[in-house]
This record gives C-alpha cells, structure tokens and sequence, in this order.
C-alpha cells in the first residue's frame, strides 16, 4: 500500500512526561494532549508511542527512587500505566478525542502472524478517528526491561518499529534536548545543532552519547538507531524537544524543527 504521508508517529518520554520528583508533568501531559488532538483535526493519523510507566508509576507508590529488582520494576509498570492512561484519556477527552491502549511485546512484532493481528488493529483505530496510545508491556514482560540488546530501546525502537507497521509518512521523537548535535549540549555549551542528517553512519553514531536523563533509560544513540530503521523504509524522522510539543504544528507544515533525518537515509 505504500507509505501514508499523513499518518504519524509521535514518541515521547519518560523526562518528558515526568518532573524532577518523578510525578507525572501534568502540564506537559495536557499540552500534548491539545497539540495532537489538534494534529488529528488537520487531518492527519496520529499515534502515539509513550515511555513513563515505571517512572510515574514509582512516583505514585511513594518509592524512594526508581525500582531496580524485577518484581518492584513490574510491579510500578502496573500503576504507572494505569496513571498513564487515566491522565491521556482525561485530557485528550477535553478535546473530544478518543484513545486506544496497546501494550506490546516484542513477540507481536517479531512474529507473522501476531504482526499482521497488530496491523489491522492500528488499521481498524485509526479508521475510526481513534488514537492509539502505545507502550512496552513491562507489568508482565522482563525481556524488554531487563535485557541489554532489548528490541525497544525505552520505546525509541519501539516508535520506529510501529511507524514501519503502520506504514507512517513521519516518526516524531521528542527527547530532553533540542535535536542532535555535534557534541553533547549538556557538557559542552558551545555544542551545535545539526539540522538537517542525510546518511546515518558510525561517524553520525559517533557523535552520540551514552544514557540518557536520570529518569529515563534512553539516550541520542537509541533514537539513532531509531531513525536508522524508520528511514531506511522512507519515513522521515524528527528528534526534538519535548518540553515544546507545539514544533508539530511547524514539523506538519514544512519548517525546520529540531534535527531531521531524511527519509531513505542509507548507512
């Protein structure tokens, strides 16, 4: 069928969703919330990929800090995705949207028939003005939180193996910084954005850091790795910050926005 330039994938994250407490940024939550119900509005197809249900959920468990045995990690996957969907369905409600929850292992996407069941589902969502709402399902899978060569990468991975499914024209990621740059900005203020990566190869992999913010597992390389396999099936990727999530409007209409990844970029 080709790819659908006006579906879109959104990914956003545990630092974004979250404040310095570890609670869950009620602001940012409802500022998404109005941007992509008013995305939809434009017309387009949009799901969203979203991290943060072990962060929010051991904030709501008055956890001391971020759980580190597997029971305790599942264990805030439980309430936190709960928390997730309540504060999503309540804010995108005031905008007259409906969502959807899916909750992925890698399995779904690995085998055939699984894979095609998920297709349709996203399909049947969409068709229907629904906007799916799409995490790990950590409450009751260990792979994806425990293993070092997870498929999702903190959902990074995850946003571009659902953008590949769906056939999305874009992959939006939001991170804690402004784009990709040359150097790590958070160490280095004379770093500079790239705005624009044609070719994702070692020495664009290079330039990547290692983790990401406290609060999260991610960091610039999972999301390259990200825009590595969305572009390689032509859909142009986008890493930008997510305290802004208002850069979609310019991200739909064609203006420079973070650091683009060209669609088919080769390695």
């Amino acid at each position: 069928m080709g790819i659908r330039h006006n579906r879109i994938v959104v990914k956003v994250g545990t630092s974004t969703l979250t404040n310095e407490l570890g609670n869950s940024n009620l602001r940012t939550f409802e500022r998404l919330a109005m941007t992509l119900a008013d995305i939809q509005n434009l017309g387009y197809e949009v799901i969203l990929v979203s991290s943060g249900a072990i962060a929010i959920g051991a904030g709501k468990m008055r956890l001391p800090e971020r759980p580190s045995t597997m029971r305790m990690k599942q264990a805030a996957a439980a309430v936190g995705q709960c928390e997730n969907m309540f504060l999503y369905d309540k804010f995108f409600g005031y905008y007259n949207k409906t969502v959807g929850q899916i909750l992925l292992n890698a399995s779904d996407v690995e085998e055939e028939e699984k894979k095609e069941n998920l297709t349709n589902t996203f399909n049947a969502l969409l068709e229907n003005g629904v906007i799916p709402v799409v995490n790990e399902n950590d409450s009751v899978s260990y792979t994806e939180i425990e293993s070092k060569e997870r498929l999702f990468s903190d959902n990074d991975m995850l946003s571009a193996v659902v953008a590949v499914l769906c056939q999305a024209g874009r992959l939006v990621i939001f991170s804690d910084i402004d784009g990709f740059y040359d150097k790590d900005p958070r160490f280095y203020p004379g770093a500079k954005l790239i705005p624009q990566i044609d070719r994702i190869d070692e020495s664009v992999f290079a330039l990547a850091g290692g983790a990401g913010s406290r609060r999260g597992t991610g960091g610039m390389r999972t999301k390259l790795q990200a825009a590595q396999l969305a572009t390689s099936q032509g859909i142009e990727t986008i890493v930008t910050n997510g305290q802004r999530p208002e850069a979609l409007y310019d991200i739909v209409e064609g203006r420079s926005v973070g650091t683009k990844f060209t669609a088919n970029a080769q390695t």
